[in-house]
């Protein structure tokens, strides 16, 4: 798909200067950054789900789960 978009002049000869360096196309790098853009935000709402999740349940372990952790690793120190 294509798209028509304003960058400001600055942003996009640096830009094209690490297109270059990286010997990708622009339009590879303006794909490349805005995935990892859209991931990043997209882990920020699981951790808000979570922190949602942990303001009214425990996150503490179950004492007899602790043991049973704590045996299946033996005596090693950690």
């Amino acid at each position: 798909m294509k798209a028509d978009i304003s960058i400001p002049n600055p942003l996009f000869r640096s830009a094209q200067q690490l297109a270059e360096k990286l010997g990708i196309s622009l339009s590879d790098l303006y794909t490349a950054a805005l995935a990892d853009y859209v991931i990043a935000h997209e882990k920020g709402s699981v951790t808000e789900a979570l922190n949602q999740v942990y303001e009214t349940e425990s996150s503490e372990i179950e004492p007899e789960l602790v043991k049973i952790q704590m045996v299946s690793v033996g005596g090693d120190t950690w």
